[in-house]
Parts: C-alpha cells; sequence; structure tokens
C-alpha cells in the first residue's frame, strides 16, 4: 500500500507561536489527538494537516519550499496580506519585479511566503494554499509522483508539478538552478502508511524510486527519515 501525505511540517523556534500565525492566516483549527507538536487542519475532506516541531537550528539561507497563497479577487489579496501583517508576518524582498502583482511576506518565524494575485490559472480550485512551491530539480518532481501516486500536472522546461486525484494544494518544483542545500530544511513532507501496510516493503519501495535511508533510523515517535533524490528530508509515519 502506498505511503500518504499526512503532514507538511515547520521546523520551529516557537512552534505555538507560529501555529498561531497560521491558524489565523488560513483560518484553520487546532487539530485534536496524542500527535506530538501542535498541528492545524483543513476545514474540508481535501488537504493534509501542517504541523509545527520544535527545533533551535539557526536558520541557514532560504526555505527550499513555501506557500502560494490564493486569493480570489483583488480585494481577498489585501485582506489576507493585512491579516497576515497584523498577526506578525513582514513584507519580505527577494528580487520580485515591481510589475509582479503577487506580494512576499515572511512569516514570524521567518519563512517565506507568497499571496498569489486573483485570477491565477494554475492555481484555480485548489484552496487557500494553492501550492507548496519548492527549489528542485524535475527528477524530484518524478520521484514525488510516484512515490504518491499522484499525477503529474506540469511537466515543461524542467518545471514540474504534482497533486492529488482529489484535487487541492499541488506540490510544484521550479527546475534548475537549484540553491546549494544549507543545513536542515524548516519545511518538509511527513508521509503515513495505511494501516495494513508493510512499513519495510513500503521504506523499500521508496529507497527503489531513489530516497536514501539516513544513519538517524527510526525515532521514539515511529517514524523513519529519509532524503529524496535532491537531498530533502523527508519521514515516513511506520505507525498510528
Amino acid at each position: 500500500m502506498t505511503s500518504q501525505l499526512f503532514a507538511i511540517c515547520f521546523n520551529a523556534t516557537r512552534p505555538s507561536d507560529l501555529a498561531r500565525f497560521w491558524s489565523g492566516v488560513l483560518g484553520w483549527q487546532p487539530a485534536d489527538g496524542p500527535d506530538d507538536g501542535i498541528a492545524i487542519l483543513p476545514p474540508g475532506p481535501v488537504g493534509y494537516r501542517i504541523r509545527f516541531l520544535p527545533s533551535q537550528e539557526p536558520r541557514t539561507g532560504r526555505n527550499r519550499a513555501h506557500f502560494d497563497l490564493t486569493s480570489a479577487t483583488p480585494e481577498d489579496q489585501r485582506q489576507t496580506v493585512a491579516r497576515a501583517l497584523e498577526l506578525g508576518a513582514e513584507h519580505l524582498d527577494v528580487g520580485q519585479l515591481p510589475e509582479e502583482e503577487h506580494v512576499v511576506l515572511a512569516d514570524p518565524d521567518g519563512n517565506e511566503f507568497c499571496v498569489i494575485e486573483a485570477g491565477n490559472k494554475f492555481l484555480a480550485d485548489t484552496g487557500v494554499i494553492g501550492a507548496l512551491s519548492c527549489d528542485g530539480t524535475q527528477e524530484v518532481g518524478y520521484f514525488w509522483s510516484k512515490a504518491l501516486r499522484w499525477p503529474l500536472v506540469w511537466d515543461q522546461d524542467q518545471e514540474t508539478a504534482i497533486q492529488s486525484p482529489d484535487g487541492g494544494t499541488k506540490i510544484t518544483w521550479g527546475g534548475p538552478p537549484v540553491a546549494p542545500k544549507t543545513g536542515t530544511n524548516r519545511l518538509y513532507l511527513e508521509l503515513a502508511l495505511p494501516a495494513d501496510a508493510d512499513p519495510e516493503a513500503e521504506l523499500g519501495r521508496l529507497v527503489s524510486l531513489g530516497a536514501r535511508r539516513t544513519s538517524t533510523g527510526e525515532d521514539h515517535g515511529g517514524r523513519v527519515l529519509l532524503l529524496d533524490p535532491d537531498g530533502n528530508e523527508f519521514s515516513v509515519r511506520t505507525h498510528r
């Protein structure tokens, strides 16, 4: 049985504060349950939780992944930006041009995100988080398409994107040049196995697709840490 995307995880210096920020920006509620860390859940059946885990590792360079938030109207975009700034976000200059209509912000922990202008056709009908936009190669896009068994919805000029058959947020990779990796990623994917799955068989499948196991092994939460073909960390929950 194939792993399923369970969560997008933030390594955060102040997990509770960051969870409150993203809950306020997205309008998502805290998740119930005994899971470690802090999590928020989308309001509907399509989507995955966002988890906030404690980490004291210093920030090193720009994140390899960020959220692209959608806007229904120009006023909706302005309201999202205003709400984020009120909750503690800051404007961020990443070299965007004056004529570009998206707004680049950083959350209170310094993580970049974009509020995309209304009318973006690529992100139509994806939800408030239109995309997890990643710095990555075509190879890693192919890997994740096979790992999650999500179809490619874009594959052009070495840029790739995948989306669940159920719809919702897309995951995109921008192709070369890919910035060198500096330290542990602050954002990473967490997968979960179906209840009847064989963990070793699934881990073997992921390795056969191009993942690499790390020397850290399984942690106390029943998760195994792996690296995708671009060297990005991701985890697989082997126990519910």
